[in-house]
């Protein structure tokens, strides 16, 4: 995604990686050589300069892809999957909407390289459905942990668009059951760096989806709050909390669903503390 060309952009101060952005360009400058970079050619893509300007939903840019599921039919009951992979040469989304992450989508080693595919998946728990969120942010690659911070920066700018693009791309659903866009969104980033391997609470979906909104925004913990007190007064009895990290039920039941991640990632969120609008949540 040229994340290092992207210090270009940043202010002198800013430290991404554990060097500064004075220092990646000077990198960058011996990297392109003295005698400057090549002039720009009309209608070739400014990748980099897109990446810090305001992140707007272009529908005309989608592309949606249904694979084996009933557009119209509840994620509570049937599997349901989002796969988004995006170009940067031609600014082209991609939505897979599948019973299960769609594997072929992430094939080719520019989606290897890059790693900066979404997937998320529909849960049902304890009778609340919720949206989970899965963004690669380091790991795998020695080039993704120098960039972390800037991956995790990226990726928190940018998923209220990939939301807004769920929302869209899946408009059948949303029409036919309009209270999905209430449930919360639990937003994963792994990382082999402790700091950016972790869960955040972006609040309801339609609040999520909003521009500039994010999950160390008050506004996400104030919406995460909302949620959770309407729910405890609506079904007080419906156990913890939907704010709090959801937890399936330790045996099988009919308010769980699916009874297995679709998400073929390690979920080691099952156990650790959750992050909403950057304050900790207590275990449920």
């Amino acid at each position: 995604m040229g994340y290092a060309a992207a210090a270009l952009f940043l202010p002198p101060g800013t430290q991404i990686g554990g060097s500064s952005a004075a220092e990646l360009k000077r990198r960058s400058s011996l990297i392109c050589g003295r005698k400057g970079r090549r002039p720009h050619r009309q209608g070739s893509p400014a990748v980099v300069a897109r990446l810090f300007g305001p992140a707007i939903f272009e529908a005309s840019k989608l592309k949606v892809l249904f694979l084996g599921v009933d557009q119209e039919k509840h994620p509570g009951h049937l599997p349901r999957a989002y796969t988004l992979t995006h170009s940067d040469i031609t600014a082209k989304i991609t939505l897979a909407v599948s019973q299960t992450i769609n594997r072929s989508q992430l094939q080719g080693w520019y989606n290897r390289l890059q790693r900066d595919e979404v997937v998320a998946e529909w849960k049902k728990v304890q009778g609340h459905m919720s949206l989970h969120v899965h963004c690669h942010i380091s790991g795998g690659h020695f080039l993704l942990d120098f960039i972390a911070k800037l991956r995790y920066y990226i990726f928190s700018k940018e998923l209220p668009v990939v939301l807004k693009a769920f929302v869209h791309g899946d408009e059948t659903l949303f029409r036919a059951h309009p209270e999905l866009e209430e449930a919360l969104v639990w937003v994963y980033f792994h990382s082999s760096l402790p700091e950016y391997n972790k869960v955040e609470c972006w609040g309801p979906l339609h609040e999520a989806a909003s521009p500039g909104h994010g999950g160390h925004s008050a506004a996400a913990a104030a919406a995460a709050a909302a949620a959770a007190a309407a729910a405890a007064a609506s079904s007080p009895s419906a156990g913890a909390p939907p704010s709090a990290m959801p937890r399936k039920c330790p045996a099988n039941c009919s308010c769980c669903f699916p009874p297995q991640s679709l998400i073929p990632w390690p979920q080691e969120f099952e156990q650790p503390q959750a992050i909403a609008g950057g304050q900790q949540q207590p275990q449920a």
